[in-house]
């Protein structure tokens, strides 16, 4: 009640943001007049006003604002023919701040964002628009680029399989490419404002740190970024973290053995199922007959605990996985499906030999797991940059995630029309049967009438047999879901027509608005095959469409715009918002209403119960349903229950990634350093002084007698790891393990100098280089997996009244600094002992080769781990001729380790 009152008085935390904006809108109002005065090569010339002005280190960025928004404002009346309304200034002054605006579907997020691109652009530094998928990068930027491109700024587009920069010039025999001219990746970066998909820039990301010269580095600093349909992509796929990896020799007869016993599995009787936590267990009749299935004496022998991970995996395939609902099947090849979003994610792979169970249990063709190479989660990707915003139509309700996770505030921009679309209770119903019948029965009203009607369902499965039914009634539609993910736009510019029914997986993100009528646009580009429409062909198919959607849409209004019909409600309440927000655009007219029943995933797990008890209570029929707000309520909180294990879920991946992120940072820092050719041979000094501690420390304990040195030991060491022969004078002269390490570091020191006089800087400059990106690339693969299975295994400390996030904090940092050790330690080794032979090849070259020829995997994790798209090409290194003998592979190694070549540094050079 307090709440209310100070609400009354003070208005909302929304309504003083707009207030405090408000004399900035104004003030580029104001600058209207002086911007339609100049000429157009005039206010060209702008940018490079602005730039000239920034160079002065006492102007501020922000002190531009009102210019620079009010120069884009003309160029986008001029260009497009689209002015900035002020609440798209608003949403851009918010934008820039860093924040993230809340704009409802309609409202033109994708006109609001250059405003604030333009102006962080104009810092030199790059500015990033962030969007979940390739169409809209590509659509948006070709839309917007017109603006950028009269104010003098570039405009790159990253794509998954290419590359272009914004080129009104260029023509293409594709009309999807129309002016995208085809450049490198490193160009695409370049440009002043890049747009491109959250996967492509956080696997560049990865990728760069993966490469073996800084000029083969893709992407610069991270300056300033907005990220389209942000609750997308910093929430929903925040659970599922970026993987790059490399092929294993594992087997994968396993997979198929062990799935052809678990139709031999009972329910209840061999293994039990959690639908909250998406797990399945075996009990202890489960174990006793999978030991006898698989003539396993032991399960949970240290042996066998991997057959006991795959016989868990498979099971779950079996029983949480279903098709047409979490994946579909194309092509001979397991294809997950989006959850949030209905997509289907080509390339992408469940992890952790899941996806493996799955192809076992389709018959399909089973690919062989992965080991990886470098992850990162995008909550750690996107903090990097210097300012993040983000903009959607549903971020409010999520407002607290945002700000713990990202430091982001969420600002709600009014509407710049009244919203009047009518939002009604739900109705729910006992079974599936009778609210899918009370569905099609609404449906086919509003067709009978002509009302345009967009069916929201959560699933491929339910997709297709709800249209099942309507084709049974006769009723005409279109079916919008992973399996048809070509035809999107098309289909959505129908869904606004007369009679138009239209049934669609999840929503969120889909980008292209319902216009009602259609859109002329899209439906004059799939009529005439171009987006050029300067054409001839181009301006006849619009034209015509145009007419007809104009005509269709007089008649849609009077009707009541377009009806949407919820078939079940999703976990997240932003998806349902997402959904409803698809009608009511700009003012426009529409309803929406949720069809529900107890059989419902959402229902039945989380809130069924007690609404089970209202329907009882109150005696309800077969066919008639319950709408009451307790109803509603209950929905809502079984949604809100989801939401906040969902959050737990993302704030638990962070909290563990973030200790491998803080590694992760150390080893990029030193490859950097080491490319940067910076500081190597100070850092190979450092190396050599620790290296020189260890074997101090190994022989020579502390405050242990001069006499209970370990001389010979340590001789041999000193001889090991750096190739120098101590004398009996010089140890002599040592009377304590602080002179002893004094003296250690300067013999092996003045050796290594000779050693570089020997053989020269440059020669000797490369091969550190060499050695040391080889090395520490070895040992961090190898450390991702010992991490990958200390995180699978860190749970079951929680058992000894541990915890276990604790635990993993405390051994990774173990292991890293192990790790860090072995690094120092085996750089030392290699660089101390090795002898040189000169090639035609220097050595960074052959390394590079070698990373070019890796096969990568581009992967998403599920939720500890899901997957991405392969990648990777066969190219034949340059030829080497040897100078001096062959080495055999069981000659004695050069580098001095007294291994066998082929065990040695033959390793590398086989591989």
């Amino acid at each position: 009640m307090i709440t209310s009152m100070l609400k009354k008085v003070f208005g909302t935390r929304h309504d003083r943001e707009m207030k405090r904006i408000k004399p900035v809108v104004d003030a580029v109002g104001a600058l209207e007049p002086k911007m339609k005065a100049m000429s157009d090569s005039e206010l060209s010339g702008q940018t490079a006003k602005f730039r000239e002005r920034l160079k002065d280190s006492k102007v501020e960025l922000t002190s531009l604002l009102p210019e620079a928004f009010a120069t884009v404002r003309e160029a986008a009346r001029r260009r497009l023919n689209m002015r900035h309304f002020d609440m798209q200034i608003v949403g851009g002054v918010v934008l820039h701040e860093g924040k993230i605006a809340e704009m409802k579907t309609g409202e033109g997020k994708t006109l609001v964002a250059t405003l604030p691109l333009y102006l962080n652009a104009l810092a030199g530094k790059g500015a990033h628009l962030v969007t979940v998928n390739d169409y809209l990068a590509k659509r948006d930027s070709r839309w917007m680029g017109p603006v950028y491109h009269m104010l003098g700024l570039s405009v790159g587009i990253i794509q998954h399989d290419a590359s272009f920069i914004y080129d009104p010039s260029y023509q293409d025999s594709d009309p999807r490419l129309l002016h995208l001219r085809p450049v490198t990746r490193k160009e695409a970066y370049l440009a002043d404002i890049t747009y491109g998909t959250n996967n492509e820039f956080g696997f560049d990301y990865l990728r760069d740190n993966m490469k073996y010269s800084l000029e083969e580095y893709v992407q610069r600093e991270h300056h300033y970024a907005i990220v389209d349909e942000v609750d997308s992509i910093l929430i929903d796929e925040a659970r599922t973290p970026l993987i790059i990896s490399g092929p294993t020799e594992d087997s994968t007869d396993k997979y198929y053995q062990i799935d052809r016993i678990i139709p031999g599995l009972k329910k209840e009787t061999h293994y039990t199922v959690d639908e909250k936590a998406q797990s399945v267990f075996l009990t202890e009749a489960g174990v006793d007959k999978v030991e006898e299935l698989l003539n396993v004496e032991n399960l949970y022998d240290p042996a066998s605990i991997e057959t006991l991970h795959h016989v868990t995996q498979a099971l779950h395939a079996h029983v949480l996985k279903q098709r047409d609902v979490h994946y579909v099947v194309k092509d001979g090849q397991v294809i997950i499906v989006d959850e949030f979003t209905g997509r289907l994610m080509t390339g992408r792979r469940w992890s952790d030999g899941l996806h493996q169970a799955v192809e076992a249990k389709e018959k399909v063709q089973i690919e062989n797991e992965n080991q990886t190479l470098a992850s990162i989660t995008f909550q750690n990707y996107f903090r990097m940059y210097t300012k993040l915003a983000g903009m959607t139509g549903t971020a409010d309700t999520e407002a607290t995630e945002f700000a713990t996770i990202y430091g982001l505030d969420v600002t709600v921009i009014p509407t710049n029309k009244p919203m009047v679309r009518n939002d009604t209770t739900d109705l729910v119903y006992k079974t599936v049967k009778e609210k899918y019948d009370a569905a099609i029965a609404e449906i086919s009203e509003c067709y009978k009438i002509g009302k345009p009607v967009l069916v929201g369902t959560i699933s491929v499965e339910a997709s297709e047999k709800l249209a099942k039914q309507l084709s049974r009634h006769g009723i005409p539609h279109n079916v919008l879901n992973a399996k048809q993910h070509e035809r999107e736009a098309e289909i959505v510019a129908q869904a606004g027509r007369l009679k138009a029914v239209t049934i669609s997986t999840n929503m969120a993100g889909r980008g292209t608005d319902i216009v009602l009528g259609g859109n002329p646009a899209i439906m004059a580009l799939v009529k005439a095959g171009t987006a050029d429409d300067a054409s001839e062909e181009y301006q006849k198919a619009y034209a015509e469409a145009k007419a007809v959607c104009d005509d269709e849409k007089k008649k849609v209004l009077e009707l009541g715009g377009l009806h949407i019909v919820g078939t079940e409600r999703h976990e997240s309440r932003r998806i349902d918002n997402q959904l409803r927000g698809r009608s009511g655009r700009q003012g426009d007219p529409g309803e929406s209403r949720f069809y529900l029943s107890l059989e419902d995933d959402l229902l039945r797990i989380f809130g069924g119960d007690k609404i089970t008890k209202i329907m009882d209570w109150v005696g309800m029929e077969e066919g008639v349903p319950i709408e009451h707000k307790i109803v509603s309520r209950s929905v809502e909180n079984a949604q809100k229950k989801v939401e906040a294990h969902n959050f737990d879920m993302r704030k638990h991946l962070l909290e563990y990634d973030d200790v491998m992120n803080q590694q992760r940072r150390v080893i990029y820092d030193y490859r950097k350093q080491i490319l940067s050719g910076e500081g190597v041979r100070e850092l190979v000094k450092e190396f050599m002084e620790f290296a020189a501690e260890d074997v101090i420390v190994t022989h020579v304990e502390g405050g242990a007698k001069k006499s209970e040195w370990n001389l010979k030991g340590l001789c041999d060491s000193a001889y090991a790891v750096f190739g120098v022969k101590l004398s009996d004078a010089v140890l002599t002269r040592c009377d304590s393990g602080e002179a002893l390490l004094s003296m250690l570091t300067e013999e092996a020191w003045a050796a290594y100098q000779e050693k570089v006089s020997t053989y020269g800087e440059p020669i000797m400059a490369h091969f550190e280089r060499f050695i040391m990106l080889s090395t520490i690339d070895a040992l961090w693969k190898d450390h991702l997996l010992t991490m990958d299975h200390l995180r699978g295994s860190i749970g079951l400390r929680g058992y000894g009244q541990k915890n276990p996030l604790n635990e993993y904090k405390k051994e990774g940092f173990e292991l890293f600094e192990t790790m860090i050790g072995k690094l120092r330690g085996d750089v030392t080794e290699r660089l101390f002992k090795i002898q040189i032979r000169v090639t035609e090849q220097s050595p960074e070259l052959d390394l590079a080769e070698k990373a070019r020829n890796r096969k990568l995997t581009l992967s998403r994790g599920e939720e500890p781990g899901a997957s991405g798209s392969g990648e990777g090409e066969d190219k034949k290194a340059a030829p080497v001729k040897r100078v001096g003998d062959k080495i055999g592979r069981n000659d004695p190694c050069p580098c001095g380790s007294g291994k066998k070549y082929k065990k040695c540094c033959g390793v590398s050079a086989a591989s």
